[in-house]
């Protein structure tokens, strides 16, 4: 069976609470609140993003350079390529018969003292002919028979034979002034025609060269732009994390900074609950069974021994 408890709340109580909760708020309310600790806060701009935006700023125009060294070697390659035609003009004049005394002909490259050479190599066939014709006229003195038939023959058939001689002696020595003429001017126009190659493979060359160049002025700038592109994102994830790092401690010093208020609105709305209570309350208390069926029970026997008069003590 519950026992029904009736307490009184006394009225000083409320009143302490109540003072307590006004003190502690004029004294929390007297000091303007901070908000500078957690007020919102932008992440400086990370310093691969800076240097991202540098690169941007001077890489503007860099293929400029490229493209005018293009144009360099493109010039370049014009005028070396007009170096070829004196070359291929030369050539063209070398081929051919070669007939002639003029430029480009074999008598050109012929030895200029080859006339000289021929003069005195026949001066001394001329020499050596005239000492073998005394040889027979005096072979024939010596024999009696100068002046006679038989010295005269031998004469005329050496004279023949000397003549024969030097006329094939003159047309061998021509016949080698031409050859190292011919070969000469041959060796010439294989020179011109491998010089007027070189300068149109170095024609294109060059041309090779300003191609190259116009590659790189394509290729620098898409080079740099994905330089840039991965420097921003990477200084971009720092940048965030940097701004969460703010965030997070911006809003735990709020937290910090408004925990007293917190607290004291819930302390607040506990003396407000507590105003709104009557003056007394009621508590049921219930007994242990144990004890209260003892104590009934206990009771009952002595209002039996006092019902009947009997002395509970004398029987």
């Amino acid at each position: 069976m519950a026992i029904t408890q009736v307490s009184n709340l006394p009225q000083q109580y409320k009143q302490d609470l109540q003072q307590d909760y006004a003190r502690q708020l004029t004294g929390l309310t007297s000091v303007p609140l901070d908000t500078s600790r957690f007020a919102p806060t932008v992440a400086a701009q990370d310093a691969l993003q800076t240097q991202a935006a540098s690169l941007a700023g001077s890489g503007v125009g860099a293929y400029q350079p490229y493209l005018t060294q293009a144009g360099t070697y493109g010039t370049q390659a014009g005028t070396t390529m007009a170096g070829v035609s004196p070359y291929i003009s030369a050539a063209a004049g070398l081929t051919g018969t070669g007939a002639g005394t003029g430029a480009g002909s074999i008598a050109s490259y012929m030895s200029p003292y080859q006339t000289q050479v021929m003069d005195a190599s026949l001066a001394e066939f001329d020499r050596q002919a005239a000492m073998r014709q005394q040889g027979i006229s005096d072979q024939a003195v010596s024999l009696g028979g100068y002046g006679g038939g038989r010295e005269g023959v031998q004469l005329a058939e050496y004279q023949a034979g000397s003549d024969r001689n030097r006329a094939l002696l003159q047309a061998q020595m021509l016949q080698q002034g031409y050859g190292i003429g011919q070969q000469a001017r041959q060796q010439d126009l294989m020179n011109q025609l491998t010089l007027g190659g070189a300068q149109a493979g170095l024609a294109q060359g060059q041309l090779g060269l300003g191609q190259y160049q116009q590659g790189l002025a394509g290729l620098a700038p898409q080079l740099g732009r994905g330089d840039i592109a991965t420097l921003g994102q990477v200084g971009g994830i720092q940048q965030q994390q940097s701004q969460a790092v703010l965030d997070a401690q911006a809003q735990a010093n709020q937290m910090q900074a408004m925990e007293p208020y917190q607290r004291l609105g819930t302390y607040g709305a506990g003396i407000g609950a507590l105003a709104q209570m009557p003056g007394s309350y009621q508590t049921q208390v219930t007994p242990d069974p144990t004890a209260l069926q003892s104590a009934l029970g206990t009771m009952s026997v002595v209002g039996g021994i006092m019902g009947s008069g009997a002395n509970p003590y004398t029987g």
